[in-house]
Parts: structure tokens; C-alpha cells; sequence
């Protein structure tokens, strides 16, 4: 079986690499030993959003009357259901990636795949059975897995990871969540609103620590407000899982806590994968836990790229996505450009939702910036008001010298949709006064960006 490119994994990186090969002429096969997709069409970004859509209409029908809808008789959430439509999203979106492989002629190779030699991929069946495979160039985008801490063993059903909250048969009536990441919170967020009594310890300063201060404070406004219990600056120390509920000693800032759930979910990041297949065999380098690799993700070995979760960066379905077509487009001869790491959006799917792209306000203040910053609430959004969804704001940061927009920050309803304007924007190198030009369409959400870049000039009206 020789090929052009051989591809193993076939999540958002993998897929999208394979389909991208193919359409740029080359032979292509991708090795996969799970479903089509990957972790995020099948157990990440595409089912858990059909989990939080579950969760948002049921919060609708307990909030319906405020809109004037009468309800008649008890609403109450029927996990098992949620689940099962989850599962079927998922299994339509891998069946899509099916579709597109047959498509494009690109072969699907069944099986765990391994570096065998330089141009060599070994396959193995889950009949044991071993095929070897012969490419000019392989990429592994092998993705990642849920981490485990020392103190905090996931056994699937007492500790769970992700892919153990997505198919739980009941829904449990106390939990708590461990990190609060994306992932994290994302969780937190559906299990609360359905009813069960969300714990919620993040061992840094705020929740979603990597976003701007203010937004992870509204958040965890939003959060408190919904009866979410938030532990910041806290850390679990142990979980006794003895007995039936979970004991977990928390460490605060004011001494140690005892907090018992039904069940505990550890949300505290992901790991590559990368054992097992053949980076040793090959010399492949490794620093700080992932594969080394140059702007358009060779490694260090001719021949063997790598990209996705399993290289540094930020680990988002979107990046890997990028990575994988900039790699594939440079093999083929193209001349693409590298990613631009500063320009990535990252979403949130709590509710209020959180979007953002570039620089926080601290960090562009370290850096040396002199600011304009200009923020525009929801409250003063008539489309907001008339969703009923008034909680949150735009923040944007601008370079006072020459109005470049260094980052934007969003917490509200449908901010995830609203991030890519900012990101085309960026990419546009344009400025606040072009964007406050620039006439936004009424009554919208994303009125609030062209509001918030005229805040930052001193030229908001509905503020």
C-alpha cells in the first residue's frame, strides 16, 4: 500500500489535512482506529453543543412565562433523551467525514498506527492483524486524551473524565467539577442548569483563566447567580470515593474544606498522545511533552510531520484545522503562510457565552501598549433587551498610537458567532475608527462592536 501522504488520526486536524491533500492532488490515506471525526466530532466540540442546546431550551421553558408563554403542566430534563440526540449528532457529522473521504478518494485504513520506518506506517487491526503502509510523507494528528492528576484517578463512574459526562444514565444530584476551562465550565453550566447542585474549583485566581479579568468576573457572576457554588483559587487535594458519596478535601485560601458530591468530574486539561507510536523508533523530537516542530510542522525527522493537540499551541478543533492544511499546502508545493497564533479565537458555550481573540487589557499593558480600551454593555443593547439576554458586554483594546486592535473580549448571548469579525478585522490590520465607520446593522448583537470601538474614541451613543 505505498500513497503520497498517509495521515494517522482523523479528527480536525487529520481530516481536514487528508481532504485538503487530496484536493491538492495527492494519494492520501488516513489511519484511524475510532470513529471518523475524532474526539471532537464524536466526543468533543459537536455533541457536547447539542448537550448545551439541550440545556438552553429546557432553561427557556422554565423561564417562558417572563416571555409571555404560558406552560401547562411540569418541564423537567430527560437526560437519557439528551444523550441519545447527542450521540446521533455526533453520528451524523462521522458520517460526513465519511462522505467527504469517499469524496475526495481518500482511503480509510482501520486500525492503530505506528512509525515503523522512515516512509513506513504500521497498522494494526483490532483482529491483531498487521498491515504495513508506505508514504513519501506522514503526518500524525493522534490528538489527545482527558489528564489525569495523582490525586484524582478517573474510574469512570465515582471520577469521570469528559467522555463519561456526555453518556451518564442519570443525571446525578450534587457534582463537582474540577477546572474551569472551557471544557470545565461548559459542563458545570449544563448540569446546573438541569438541576443537579454544581460545585464548581478552579485552582487559579478567576474561572476561565486564560480569558480578560473582567470577563471570567461576569462569568462567575453569571455562574453564582444561577446558584453555581465557585471555589476559586482552590485546589482538591483527595477524594475519598468509599463510601456513596464522593468526599474531596478542597484546599482555599482560608484553609481546607470538605465538599461531597454523587460524582466528580476532572476537567483539568487534556493529554497528548503520543506513546506508542513510534516516535522512539524514529527519533522523532520531543520537548516538554509534545512533538517538536518548525512553522509548517515538520519535525525533526524528513518526512514526519506533526500537528493538532500533540504540538504546542493552543489545543482548539479550529487550529488543528489551520495547522493541518498550512502542513499539507507546503508538501504540495504551495507557498501558504504560517498560522498566526495571535489571531485565534477561543469560545466558551456557557450561558452567557465568552468569545475572544489577541492581546487582555493586562497583558497588552505589559507589554508596553499605550491603550484605548472601550467597553459596550448588553443592557444598553436593544437586542439584547428584547432577547432577554442582557448580561455581558464587548470590551475592546486598542493600541492608542496608531488605533490597531489588539484583542477583544465578549461575554454574552451569541458572542461565539460574533468573535469572527474581530479575527477578519485583525487579519485586515483595520482600525477603531475604520470599525466605528463601519455601519453594523440594527437591532443586532453585534451592534456592541462598532459601540465598544466608540467608547474606546469617545464616541459611544447608547452609553
Amino acid at each position: 500500500m505505498k500513497f503520497d501522504l498517509v495521515v494517522i488520526g482523523s479528527g480536525p486536524g487529520g481530516y481536514v489535512a487528508a481532504i485538503r491533500a487530496a484536493q491538492l492532488g495527492l494519494k492520501t490515506a488516513v489511519v484511524e482506529r475510532e470513529s471518523l471525526g475524532g474526539v471532537c466530532l464524536n466526543w468533543g466540540c459537536i455533541p457536547t453543543k447539542s448537550l448545551l442546546k439541550s440545556a438552553q431550551v429546557y432553561d427557556y421553558f422554565l423561564h417562558a412565562p417572563d416571555y409571555g408563554v404560558a406552560v401547562e403542566g411540569s418541564v423537567s430534563p430527560d437526560l437519557p433523551r439528551m444523550v441519545e440526540r447527542s450521540r446521533s449528532v455526533a453520528e451524523g457529522m462521522s458520517k460526513g467525514v465519511q462522505y467527504l473521504f469517499k469524496k475526495n478518494k481518500i482511503e480509510t485504513i482501520r486500525g492503530t498506527g505506528r512509525l515503523k520506518s522512515p516512509g513506513k506506517v504500521e497498522v494494526t487491526g483490532k483482529d491483531g492483524e498487521a498491515t504495513l503502509v508506505e508514504a513519501d510523507h506522514i503526518i500524525l494528528a493522534t490528538g489527545a486524551r482527558s489528564k489525569e492528576l495523582p490525586n484524582l484517578k478517573q474510574d469512570g463512574k465515582k471520577i469521570i473524565g469528559y467522555r463519561e459526562a456526555m453518556t451518564l444514565e442519570k443525571l446525578p444530584k450534587s457534582m463537582l467539577v474540577v477546572g474551569s476551562g472551557a471544557i470545565g465550565s461548559e459542563f458545570a453550566y449544563f448540569f446546573n442548569t438541569l438541576g443537579t447542585e454544581v460545585t464548581l474549583v478552579e485552582f487559579l485566581p478567576n474561572v476561565v483563566p486564560l480569558e480578560d479579568e473582567e470577563v471570567s468576573r461576569q462569568l462567575e457572576r453569571s455562574f453564582k447567580k444561577s446558584k453555581m457554588n465557585v471555589m476559586t483559587g482552590s485546589s482538591v487535594e483527595s477524594v475519598d470515593t468509599s463510601g456513596d458519596l464522593c468526599r474531596a478535601v478542597v484546599k482555599t485560601s482560608k484553609g481546607e474544606t470538605e465538599v461531597e458530591a454523587e460524582v466528580v468530574l476532572s476537567a483539568v486539561g487534556i493529554t497528548p498522545n503520543i506513546e506508542d507510536i513510534g516516535l522512539e523508533t524514529l527519533g522523532v523530537e520531543v520537548e516538554n511533552g509534545k512533538v517538536k516542530v518548525d512553522p509548517f510542522y515538520r519535525t525533526s525527522v524528513n518526512g514526519i510531520y506533526a500537528i493538532g493537540d500533540i504540538v504546542g499551541g493552543p489545543a482548539l478543533a479550529h487550529v488543528a484545522s489551520a495547522e493541518g492544511i498550512t502542513c499539507v499546502e507546503k508538501i504540495a508545493g504551495k507557498d501558504p503562510r504560517p498560522v498566526d497564533y495571535h489571531n485565534v479565537p477561543a469560545c466558551t458555550y456557557t450561558n452567557p457565552e465568552v468569545a475572544s481573540v489577541g492581546m487582555t487589557e493586562k497583558a497588552a499593558k505589559e507589554a508596553g501598549y499605550e491603550l484605548k480600551v472601550g467597553k459596550f454593555p448588553f443592557t444598553a443593547s436593544g437586542k439584547a433587551s428584547a432577547a432577554g439576554a442582557k448580561e455581558g458586554f464587548v470590551k475592546l483594546v486598542f493600541d492608542a498610537k496608531y488605533g490597531e486592535l489588539l484583542g477583544a473580549h465578549m461575554i454574552g448571548a451569541n458572542v461565539t458567532e460574533m468573535i469572527a469579525e474581530i479575527v477578519v478585522a485583525r487579519k485586515l490590520e483595520t482600525t477603531g475608527e475604520e470599525i466605528i465607520k463601519s455601519v453594523h446593522p440594527h437591532p443586532t448583537m453585534s451592534e456592541a462592536i462598532m459601540e465598544a470601538a466608540a467608547a474606546a474614541y469617545g464616541e459611544v451613543i447608547h452609553i
